[in-house]
């Protein structure tokens, strides 16, 4: 079996904050539901780049067709020609709870004990995970030595549950409450597409209608842009939607107490997505504008971190006067890759999706726009390059406040102990990250101003990778969620000591 690869960004292998999956699902009789389901996949393909996969079904039975790789790595034009039906449901994925292998690719199938096929699609992660393996692994659904995915286990548990009395929307009515933690489900059984969302609504969700009359699940509005349908609304936080030939009905299954995830719009989404009736580029701009007023810069030119750091170096270029430019060139096709680079290769660093214009930066004092700052090797080897091109200054402005806390809730971010803005001397963190980066000056955003330009009210966001404040709370047997909280019940004075707390909870 072939493992993945993540291609290195920089020469120490530090990876952008990934989101963990994406989720896209047609109901569309008369459509090729296939080929729309690549084409919603292809727009979610930044959710998730480990694995990909389609089930089609068309009434009787559901045929799932998954692999990992790309979407276009994954599927070609016999592999969709082969999957007919008039219900399509497509997943991407990145590893959340179970590793990177095929057996945790999705959609995940089951058979209820009726004979029912059940095919499941899922974005996010769940706190309950080890007692929903409880659960199943006490019926016989799952072994939990091999760990399955939280998916897989949420697909078995529903599948189990539905016999010659209880329906599928009623099981999953019954299991979806008792669910914690972060989803967006889509599931069918053949004959009709069930979209869930979480009672917090932490990852988005968006419901469109097709020309012909289909209907279009997605995690993102692009997914929908994509494939020609029309934005409809949000599916709501506790709501599942029953898409059938009936139309498109509405079942609550839990009081929403919405906290959606701010990072989405700080950079997991797609610019041209659209979360909560807000545009994530229009965000993304006013971060960088609010940014040049609380964080100003003497500089010659303003230029991005392409591609996520591009809206927000245009707002603080407008809000600033400096004039904006493009000083790096992103390579489009370096992502995620089954090929593991040679050692002279992996020398290049991030050179392997980065390269600067020398004639548009020499003898410039530059202020660099980017949207986080993780580990802090990516802007290490970024500022390095930038000045051996001919850089004479090197601003960074980042657009969020600075990451101290591991998301627990579908975002792959570092463990604290690897978390630049916890490595450094806590009397003056950010000078302290500045001096490790190479900067000549660095600056945050502020969490008051991200907050504003995402227009949503600060109690309805979910903030815990910035603040530690875990609003579905932590997941029990994690070493990181128990870092957390021994962290959050001490005061650690000392990069040596975050380290030691760390270090201590993984080997216990």
């Amino acid at each position: 079996m072939k493992e993945s690869y993540a291609a290195p960004y920089d020469d120490h292998g530090d990876t952008e904050p990934r989101e963990e999956c994406g989720v896209f699902g047609v109901w569309a009789p008369g459509e090729d539901v296939s080929k729309l389901s690549y084409y919603g996949l292809y727009a979610l393909q930044h959710r998730g780049q480990e694995a990909a996969g389609i089930a089609v079904g068309n009434g009787e039975q559901i045929v799932v067709f998954k692999d990992l790789g790309l979407v276009s790595q994954v599927f070609d034009e016999q592999s969709l020609e082969s999957l007919n039906g008039h219900i399509g449901l497509g997943h991407c994925r990145y590893s959340t709870a179970g590793g990177a292998s095929w057996d945790n690719a999705q959609p995940m199938f089951r058979i209820s004990p009726n004979g029912t096929d059940i095919a499941l699609g899922h974005n996010g992660n769940l706190v309950n995970y080890q007692d929903l393996v409880r659960e199943a692994a006490d019926k016989g659904l799952v072994n939990p030595t091999t760990h399955p995915s939280d998916s897989d286990v949420m697909c078995a548990l529903l599948a189990d549950a539905v016999d010659g009395e209880t329906t599928v929307e009623d099981a999953a009515a019954e299991l979806f409450p008792r669910v914690n933690g972060a989803f967006c489900v889509l599931f069918t059984d053949g004959d009709s597409l069930y979209a869930v969302r979480d009672p917090h609504g932490v990852r988005p969700l968006s419901l469109g209608q097709m020309p012909g009359g289909g209907w279009v699940v997605s995690s993102e509005t692009s997914g929908l842009d994509i494939v020609g349908a029309e934005f409809v609304r949000d599916v709501e936080p506790g709501e599942m939607l029953i898409i059938n030939q009936d139309g498109v009905r509405s079942r609550t299954i839990a009081q929403a107490t919405p906290k959606g995830c701010v990072f989405e719009y700080v950079y997991l989404a797609r610019p041209d997505s659209v979360i909560q009736g807000q545009s994530v580029n229009g965000t993304r701009v006013q971060i960088g504008r609010a940014l040049a007023q609380e964080s100003s810069a003497e500089g010659d030119l303003v230029i991005p971190v392409p591609e996520s750091g591009t809206p927000a170096a245009v707002g603080y270029a407008q809000a600033s006067g400096i004039p904006f430019g493009q000083g790096l060139v992103k390579n489009a096709y370096v992502g995620r890759t089954f090929i593991q680079p040679s050692q002279t290769i992996r020398q290049l660093g991030i050179r392997l999706k980065l390269n600067p214009l020398r004639e548009v930066i020499q003898g410039k004092r530059l202020v660099v726009v980017d949207d986080s700052i993780v580990r802090g090797n990516t802007q290490r080897a970024l500022i390095k390059m930038l000045r051996d091109a001919g850089a004479a200054e090197v601003h960074v402005r980042i657009a969020s406040p600075p990451v101290k806390w591991p998301c627990f809730y579908g975002i792959d971010f570092a463990s604290p102990d690897e978390l630049i803005a916890n490595t450094v001397d806590q009397k003056n963190p950010v000078e302290a990250i500045c001096e490790e980066i190479g900067a000549d000056s660095l600056a945050f955003v502020s969490e008051e101003a991200m907050i504003a330009a995402s227009g949503q009210p600060e109690s309805q966001l979910c903030k815990a990778c910035f603040d530690g404040h875990y609003p579905l709370g932590l997941p029990g047997g994690n070493p990181h969620s128990e870092a957390v909280r021994r962290l959050q019940g001490s005061a650690c004075d000392t990069a040596d000591e975050l380290d030691h707390f760390v270090t201590d909870v993984e080997q216990h």
